[in-house]
């Protein structure tokens, strides 16, 4: 199915994020089979399920997206195929102020790592935050997954984890 993803991340106060009661978590393992300037291609398994993804190239928080439901051992199969190592996360679901945020804690070559996403229905949008949001990176390359699943979190110097 095609849609506009419009999408803002942001880091997530870890200290304060420890303290909210947590709605119920999805383990998702995803990888990337294709990743240029004019987009990327991801397959990912959340829980039992598989999926594909194209994503456009993002212009102004927002980017066209088409995602499939696959076959669970496709989903696993292509896996095995990724360019990088594949992005490893428990992601919670979280309700505040009519609107759904994606909070992810990354785990394995990213362990350290907490986001958080917020889609939109246009760019312009004003929305209120919780409490455990941090700074905003949607214009930072370095904290999408494509990016991540090159060059994990745990490999960047303490210098380059500051925004």
């Amino acid at each position: 199915m095609k849609h506009l993803e419009i999408e803002r991340k942001f880091l997530v106060r870890q200290h304060i994020w420890e303290d909210v009661e947590k709605p119920e978590a999805k383990k998702l393992v995803q990888g990337y089979l294709c990743r240029d300037d004019q987009g990327v291609v991801r397959v990912r398994i959340a829980d039992d399920k598989g999926f594909l993804t194209i994503k456009g190239k993002l212009e102004n928080l927002g980017r066209p997206e088409f995602e499939y439901g696959i076959p669970i051992d496709e989903a696993t199969d292509l896996l095995a195929l990724t360019l990088f190592t594949p992005i490893e996360k428990t992601r919670y679901k979280y309700m505040y102020r009519g609107k759904l945020w994606d909070v992810d804690i990354f785990h394995g070559a990213n362990e350290g790592l907490f986001m958080a996403e917020v889609e939109l229905e246009d760019p312009e949008e004003q929305i209120d935050f919780p409490d455990w949001i941090g700074e905003e990176v949607s214009h930072d390359p370095r904290y999408y997954n494509a990016y991540l699943s090159q060059h994990p979190f745990k490999t960047w110097s303490e210098n380059r984890k500051e925004v």
